[in-house]
């Protein structure tokens, strides 16, 4: 059984990429996914309380549980196979590579924002980053 993790942040670029691995489900590959939603750590300027840096990670959680509620939906609508989904917090390409290797994944697929060169050299890709990171194939669906 291919295992393939789907990087997914509630965007339609994240939709894409879960519907082209419903189309490799389709082509009779048997294929379990799992999907992942990663936050990165906020970075805090000034003094904070603890209930303030509390709020801020419980808003997160509620943020990926939404994402993964939605992903789940669409998963589920394209029929194929799901494992539990996981979640990460940190460097976005970091975590997506570290669960990757974690779970001895098959693959990654990705949806990409399409930014382009110019806009990739100004800002970083974190599709960039998981590419020459990861240990196993990467998709990237535009």
């Amino acid at each position: 059984m291919l295992k393939i993790l789907i990087a997914v942040d509630g965007s339609e670029h994240a939709n894409r990429a879960m519907e082209a691995v419903a189309k490799m489900a389709r082509s009779s590959l048997d294929l379990e996914a799992i999907l992942l939603c990663v936050s990165p750590e906020p970075i805090f300027y000034g003094d904070y309380t603890a209930a303030t840096i509390q709020k801020i990670e419980e808003d997160q959680k509620n943020q990926q549980n939404t994402i993964l509620t939605k992903a789940t939906e669409h998963a589920r609508a394209l029929e194929f196979k799901l494992g539990e989904p996981a979640r990460a917090y940190g460097v976005v390409a970091n975590e997506i590579v570290r669960i990757a290797k974690e779970l001895q994944v098959d693959q990654i697929a990705m949806g990409t924002r399409g930014m382009g060169a110019v806009g990739n050299m100004l800002l970083g890709s974190v599709a960039q980053r998981v590419i020459h990171q990861a240990p196993v194939p990467v998709l990237l669906v535009k």
